[in-house]
């Protein structure tokens, strides 16, 4: 825990949920995960409740980033945004969506202006921000949309599960599964493809990475017996990434692409919907496994994880996944080339 690294910045998420317990968590397991220097960005009153309801001495210090890394090893750090209203463990509240919105922002503006490497994402409950008239679909369009604002150039963004054994990526997120086959276009796996190869490479070190791509319909549409899509979008796009001379390969049946052998021949799976991705991704790697997202002109990682109303307060919530959140913004960073 040196000063002469930049920080990473962990938005706080919802207060009510467990973002705060596995902050706290993670501060205290510091020195055996190796983790870097991080500064949070949230309520330090609702750390310093929370810290006592679990019983955890965790010294909590404001500060800003410049002097983060000098405070870690003795003390979380925290950018101070004070939620205006008393937050209570496991009680969504929509009065609390200010705070979560700006502890998000400024985690993106540090990053953007240099002061932080990375931003850590604790999770945000969507419908307590809807509620609150927040006008995009999530957190990943939310920070997509930031960093549009502040650069001038439009992004797009890419949801990816990374895991020990598996990265998986769905071409179409959150919609509803009768909407994905109109929504699944050539263009729009040819993009997220080639924004896979490049921040692979950019950022994880594979040269030149092999992307199997699945297919949509059972056993890939099995020549047009079972669906169309995969002879008529996917396969276009796939040849055409090829001529680009990116590894990509398929349309492959889902349903054997993910066992030991098949995970073998491949870097990433590119996937057609939502479950299709993340299904095998949390199956294979529930704790360890994090949401990566691609794409962006700064790092985002995130714990593949909820906000877990349930959990918060109760002392059972598991730090593992920020854990592997906060090691992997750290490794991406480096990749990057990025010391501060």
């Amino acid at each position: 825990m040196t000063d002469g690294v930049l920080p990473l910045a962990l938005s706080q998420g919802d207060p009510a949920g467990i973002g705060p317990d596995i902050a706290l968590q993670a501060w205290l397991r510091r020195g055996e995960s190796g983790l870097p220097p991080f500064l949070y960005i949230g309520d330090p009153a609702v750390l310093r409740v929370r810290a006592r309801q679990l019983d955890l001495d965790v010294p909590i210090v404001e500060t800003d980033a410049p002097n983060a890394g000098a405070l870690f090893g003795d003390a979380l750090p925290v950018h101070s945004i004070p939620t205006g209203v008393d937050v209570l463990a496991g009680k969504p509240h929509v009065s609390n969506a200010r705070g979560t919105i700006a502890a998000i922002e400024t985690a993106v503006s540090l990053c953007l202006s240099g002061q932080v490497r990375a931003v850590v994402t604790n999770p945000i409950a969507k419908s307590v921000l809807y509620e609150a008239g927040f006008g995009f679909p999530g957190h990943t369009e939310f920070l997509a949309a930031l960093a549009t604002r502040t650069t001038g150039t439009p992004c797009m963004p890419v949801m990816m599960l990374a895991g020990p054994k598996l990265k998986a990526v769905p071409v179409t997120i959150h919609i509803p599964i009768k909407d994905v086959p109109t929504a699944l276009t050539e263009t729009l796996i040819v993009d997220t493809c080639r924004i896979v190869a490049r921040d692979l490479g950019a950022r994880f070190g594979l040269a030149s990475p092999r992307l199997a791509v699945a297919g949509l319909n059972p056993h890939a549409g099995e020549g047009g017996a079972i669906g169309h899509e995969d002879d008529d979008i996917i396969h276009p796009a796939i040849r055409l990434l090829r001529d680009e001379g990116i590894d990509a390969f398929g349309p492959l049946p889902a349903d054997t692409m993910f066992h030991d052998d098949a995970r073998g021949r491949y870097d990433v799976a590119i996937c057609m919907y939502h479950d299709q991705a993340l299904i095998p991704a949390k199956a294979l790697g529930f704790d360890d496994s994090v949401n990566v997202t691609l794409g962006l002109p700064f790092i985002r990682t995130s714990p593949d994880h909820g906000t877990a109303f349930g959990l918060a307060g109760t002392g059972h919530a598991r730090e593992t996944s920020l854990v592997a959140a906060l090691q992997m913004a750290d490794r991406m960073s480096q990749a990057k080339g990025v010391t501060g």
